[in-house]
């Protein structure tokens, strides 16, 4: 069998005492297990609500924020290094996020596996890993396959949201979007910031670089 590139590394970051704690004792209670069958969103939330996917939530600052800003939407959030879960564990339980889970497994298997076709409202990438280097381009995560998995899984009109501060890799995902025939684009090639996503630690750093932030906001076709 074939092992899977994955799109990203587990680097051995250092995780806090307060980070353990949370991924030790909050995990339990605001955190889902991978499964192979569908989650319940009626069943997870307790009520019906358009629910968003967010794969990479990082440090869980963004996540948070659009969370606590949008309370009749519901999230679940998908990362898979330790500190940033146990952060956002934190986040959660502080902020008493009612709206938000999340999962600590690889999105893309979660997004096959876990997500039923047709269900998100939305689905949101903010600042995959561009793998800049030609040789490991085959890592990146927006690839077709990859687009074509989003694109099932988003009900009519529900959108494929993108930010990259990678010039190069947001004309090839532009490319890729584009190219999906479930998948219309809401801008006239890229799109400007939406209000519903805040700006990044990630983005500012860009930004210092000198890198152009390009945002690309795709919706599923309604027929």
């Amino acid at each position: 069998m074939t092992r899977p590139i994955r799109s990203y590394v587990l680097r051995q970051g250092r995780t806090s005492a307060a980070q353990q704690r949370a991924l030790d004792t909050l995990y339990a209670r605001y955190g889902l297990r991978y499964s192979p069958n569908c989650i319940e969103a009626r069943e997870l939330f307790g009520r019906d609500a358009p629910l968003v996917l967010e794969i990479g939530s990082g440090m869980g600052e963004t996540t948070a924020a659009i969370a606590a800003a949008q309370p009749d939407t519901d999230f679940v959030a998908v990362e898979v290094h330790g500190p940033g879960v146990g952060s956002l564990l934190n986040r959660i339980e502080a902020q008493k996020l009612a709206n938000l889970r999340l999962i600590r497994h690889d999105a893309v298997e979660v997004l096959e596996h876990m997500i039923a076709d047709v269900s998100l409202a939305g689905l949101h990438l903010f600042f995959p890993d561009p793998w800049p280097k030609k040789r490991h381009h085959k890592r990146r995560l927006v690839r077709p396959a990859f687009v074509a998995l989003a694109a099932r899984k988003l009900a009519p009109g529900g959108y494929l949201h993108v930010a990259t501060d990678w010039q190069e890799y947001a004309e090839q995902i532009l490319a890729l979007l584009s190219a999906e025939q479930l998948l219309e684009n809401a801008a006239a090639g890229f799109a400007e910031r939406p209000a519903h996503r805040p700006l990044t630690k990630f983005e500012h750093r860009g930004l210092a670089l000198g890198h152009p932030v390009r945002d690309l906001l795709f919706r599923r076709r309604r027929n």
